[in-house]
């Protein structure tokens, strides 16, 4: 499939009159061919007019329809073959293992939203029936079902090209919900995203749906993302990204004249809590899967651990002895783009800066464009003193807080904004002390693990991957796993409507046999 460096507005490609742009290869600098053009203000409209013309017909599409839809732009995805891996790895500077399972995982989610689909329970259908002789007020009948809130807007994300960009996630609950979706494509990975747009647009041609069910748009700058945002027609935003840009958008979406939900991913440090019994009975294993999660993709992950807690003694030297050891040994590797390098570096640099705080190892040095990673230091006092040092670097460092007891900890942990997860390593001798920490951890995280490491999220029904602000914009929703899909939903309520009127999902002889909860009961076909 070649690569034109088009904006697929509908069914056309169309060449942007804005700013051209190129990728840029992470390892060499280089640019990568062809030229992207900029998307103008008038592709925009024309995409949004096609998405808003598209939403009253795909909004009802029947439930088998829709996940046929979901299955077929997983198919030709995989239709593209090697060619969409090599160009991931060229403009992202990831490995092949790590693309190809972020292929596999962004296939995965579109085929579990078209069983989700194809179930019916996002529908969350209730019939309370009419009870015309109650005393002392009849009841009149009651229909719920849950709708589509309109066209989405979704950002591509920097750090993974495929599995949260233009077929990722966000696209694929929005889609599964029933709303024409319009993809702002990162611009570190374009040719990336053209691909898998264009696999997108020909499923939709193929399920014989308006061609206003998914639009892509390229631009170099913030004009494009911003308008996009700020556009009436635009009901709702999916982002991943920084905190700054997640916070921009929330501003613009937030003083619409009809404001509108941005369900932005964006900041998070996502503590481990390692617990005494568990440091002496395996603290050097413990110690050397920290370092293979930390340095994993670089560190570029938003569940990376970058905040370890442990209290003193001589489990925890052990255990900073052995991870500053691993990583020590560690090549630097090759970050996403420069500026995200420089960042990184930035960041590294302002934390081995701080006064009380000591510097344990640093990895390998490698090529320009390459983060080395690194272990830092600080006694808890100093953390809790300074909220700078819960600042996110994103990349492979982390800071160790040495806690005097578990008092200490427990202080340090409520400290902390929200985060996406927490993992704490445990020995039966530390089920105790953990129990006492369970709660402070409910209220900081979306996800809490034992004896492992946040960075594998699993694209599952119980997943969250979400949390308490600023790790996402809104702590009751997730952007991984079926929930996903209820932040394109809204429920509307029927009453006393004649049964030819009424909704499919909701007639009396219920013809898509969706499962719903009559009367309060519980939920049957």
């Amino acid at each position: 499939m070649s690569i034109t460096g088009e904006n697929l507005i509908g069914a056309s490609a169309v060449r942007g009159t804005g700013e051209s742009f190129q990728a840029i290869e992470a390892a060499t600098g280089e640019p990568i061919a062809p030229a992207f053009g900029g998307a103008s203000l008038e592709d925009l409209d024309r995409a949004l007019t096609l998405a808003s013309e598209a939403f009253g017909t795909y909004s009802e599409t029947d439930l088998e329809t829709r996940a046929k839809f979901l299955e077929t732009i997983a198919d030709e995805i995989l239709a593209i073959g090697d060619e969409l891996v090599e160009r991931a790895m060229a403009e992202s500077g990831l490995p092949r293992p790590r693309l190809e399972g972020e292929r596999g995982r962004t296939v995965g989610q579109l085929k579990m939203f078209a069983g989700v689909v194809r179930d019916g329970a996002f529908l969350d259908l209730r019939i309370d029936p009419a009870l015309p002789e109650r005393k002392p007020m009849p009841r009149p009948d009651l229909r719920l079902r849950n709708i589509p809130v309109g066209p989405v807007a979704v950002f591509g994300a920097s750090n993974f090209p495929l599995a949260f960009s233009v077929a990722g996630g966000d696209t694929a609950s929005a889609l599964a919900a029933g709303c024409p979706v319009v993809v702002k494509a990162h611009p570190a990975h374009p040719g990336t995203s053209e691909l898998v747009g264009r696999a997108v647009q020909k499923a939709v041609a193929a399920c014989g749906l308006p061609e206003g069910v998914f639009s892509l748009l390229f631009d170099a700058g913030r004009i494009i993302g911003q308008a996009l945002v700020a556009d009436a027609r635009v009901a709702a935003v999916g982002f991943t990204g920084s905190r700054a840009g997640g916070l921009a958008l929330m501003k613009i979406a937030s003083t619409r004249d009809v404001p509108i939900p941005v369900y932005a991913e964006m900041s998070s440090i996502n503590p481990v809590v390692l617990f005494p019994g568990a440091l002496a009975a395996r603290g050097d294993a413990i110690a050397k899967a920290f370092a293979g999660s930390v340095t994993l993709g670089a560190g570029q992950f938003c569940t990376n651990p970058g905040l370890i807690l442990g209290l003193e003694g001589d489990a925890l030297d052990g255990f900073v002895a052995a991870a500053g050891a691993a990583l020590s040994e560690t090549p630097a590797s090759t970050m996403l783009t420069p500026g995200i390098h420089a960042a990184y570096e930035k960041g590294v640099a302002k934390l081995a800066g701080h006064a009380a705080v000591k510097e344990i190892a640093r990895g390998k040095p490698g090529a320009p464009t390459a983060g080395q990673a690194g272990l830092y230091e600080v006694d808890a006092e100093t953390f809790l003193a300074d909220p700078a040092l819960q600042e996110e670097i994103f990349g492979a460092t982390g800071l160790v807080v040495r806690c005097a007891d578990l008092d200490q900890l427990s202080r340090v942990l409520a400290s902390l904004e929200g985060q996406l997860t927490a993992a704490i390593h445990i020995d039966e001798t530390d089920h105790d002390a953990a129990r006492s920490l369970l709660p402070l951890l409910e209220r900081k995280v979306g996800r809490i693990l034992v004896n492992g490491f946040g960075t594998g999220v699993e694209v599952a029904h119980a997943m969250v991957h979400g949390g308490p602000f600023p790790a996402t914009s809104d702590g009751r929703t997730t952007s991984v796993g079926s929930l996903a899909i209820n932040r394109f939903l809204r429920p509307v309520s029927y009453q006393d409507l004649p049964d030819d009127l009424l909704p499919a999902p909701l007639k009396s002889d219920n013809p898509l046999g969706a499962p719903r909860r009559v009367d309060g009961g519980a939920p049957a076909r």
